[in-house]
């Protein structure tokens, strides 16, 4: 027996109703380049053990970053005294079961890049965007590499180990002229190897960022009021994640802070609309083999057709509910608990071009990138800043704008979608919930809010 079956028989010897152990070791490797010299190179690692014991709903949690086994089994009994029902032992005796990770394949691996080539790669691209203009006053490039090596056993018999990789791509480019500054922010990264780095065109990357810096110089339009958004899959998936994902999560809909609490199996969205959060799209950031309390991946609909058909469960809520895991038990680290959590969430695409859908907007704008934004879950309302809008005039874009933010309700603009094209373009992140952060991906098809509140900041 290793350490984590060791503590999992003492735990199964309790009287829990569900438990879990979460193991994991991570190296993360960063690189910054900024002002055309090296500015960051940091190594870092987080080694450690978290046991969950769940009993009547309520969660005890204790972990230990000194991998003994002596320290780990100590901790799996301070949460027994912690619970101290009736102080009876009921074993629950439960069968092993070694499921191997399927989802995400490295083609290549960290360590097959020598340093001096990501240094090399960094420089390169610095070069290569100072020279698009010399009102670009300031380039950051940031290189990250994780690895992160967990083992998770729970009551089900489920002992899973999986190798999690991630590799991200920062672009950070500030613009200058006169009194103006402006600034462009890029990030391409996915849970995959260098890959990563091949699959996207790094240099066109650079330059969109870099000309929507520029581009903001130059801008003093500005757009207000009520009036139809078509919002690009250029921008991806912030105002689903946002807007909708978080609202869809079950933790926050059993303490009564969604507004979509009691409403399954309604129609909370235009029949144009299906929202699927997928842990198991093969490298996107988001994705994963299992959650962080064992479970396997799934693919979740969310919404249907307009209707809503499920939450986003972690094993406590969904326990809670009577209900099936959904494998978005997600953490930051072994230090936390899991909750319910998005992994890569998205509209479905639709039919139609995004050519056409603005062609058949007379008036409006066009919402090439969204920013941050805030928003209540209980009510859906959201404010959104538009780091890249234009204005559409007769069909066409027509001119960029600036200063402008998105105001609405969450459900009613769902309701209110009229077209939804046949494109999707993802974005990657880090998503913040309860201080913790997990990686996320989001993506959304071009679609059209036929009226939306326009504001300025």
């Amino acid at each position: 027996m290793d350490i984590l079956e060791k503590a999992g028989s003492l735990l199964s010897s309790y009287n829990f109703d569900l438990w879990d152990i979460f193991f994991e070791n991570t190296e993360t490797k960063i690189i910054s380049l900024e002002n055309s010299k090296i500015d960051q190179f940091t190594c870092c690692s987080l080694s450690g053990i978290g046991i969950k014991g769940v009993k009547d709903f309520n969660i005890f949690y204790n972990c230990t970053d000194e991998v003994k086994e002596k320290k780990v089994l100590n901790a799996v009994r301070n949460i027994k005294n912690n619970f101290l029902t009736s102080g009876k032992k009921k074993t629950k005796n439960y069968i092993r079961r070694i499921i191997p990770p399927d989802v995400n394949k490295i083609k290549i691996p960290h360590n097959k890049i020598k340093t001096d080539k990501k240094i090399e790669l960094l420089k390169e691209m610095d070069n290569f965007v100072r020279k698009i203009s010399h009102n670009i006053k300031q380039v950051k490039l940031t290189i990250s590499e994780k690895i992160q090596e967990v083992k998770i056993l729970n009551d089900t018999g489920n002992y899973v180990k999986d190798r999690r990789i991630y590799t991200t791509f920062i672009i950070f480019i500030m613009a200058g002229k006169g009194n103006s500054i402006e600034t462009g922010y890029s990030v391409i990264s996915g849970a995959c190897g260098y890959e990563l780095l091949k699959q996207n065109n790094l240099k066109e990357k650079s330059r969109e960022t870099a000309e929507a810096a520029l581009r903001l110089l130059d801008i003093n339009e500005k757009i207000t009021g009520e009036m139809p958004a078509v919002i690009s899959a250029e921008a991806g998936g912030t105002l689903i994640h946002e807007a909708i994902g978080h609202s869809l999560e079950a933790d926050l809909v059993q303490k009564n802070l969604s507004e979509y609490k009691g409403k399954i199996g309604q129609v909370v969205a235009s029949p144009l609309i299906t929202v699927i959060d997928d842990a198991t799209i093969p490298g996107k950031r988001g994705s994963y083999s299992f959650d962080d309390e064992g479970i396997k991946a799934k693919k979740t609909i969310l919404i249907e057709n307009g209707i809503l058909k499920n939450y986003l469960y972690d094993r406590v809520t969904a326990f809670r509910d009577g209900k099936v895991s959904t494998g978005n038990g997600r953490r930051e680290s072994f230090f936390h608990i899991p909750i319910p959590r998005m992994s890569n969430i998205y509209i479905k695409p639709g039919k139609g071009k995004e050519a056409d859908l603005i062609k058949d907007t007379k008036n409006g704008i066009y919402i090439k990138k969204m920013g941050g934004g805030q928003v209540n879950t209980v009510t859906g309302e959201f404010i959104f800043e538009i780091k890249e809008g234009f204005k559409i005039e007769n069909g066409k874009i027509v001119k960029p704008v600036r200063d402008a933010t998105l105001l609405g309700k969450g459900q009613d603009i769902l309701k209110n979608i009229d077209a939804v094209c046949d494109d999707l373009g993802f974005e990657s992140g880090t998503c913040g919930k309860d201080g913790q952060g997990v990686p996320v991906s989001d993506a959304q098809p071009t679609l059209r809010i036929p009226k939306i509140l326009i504001g300025s900041k």
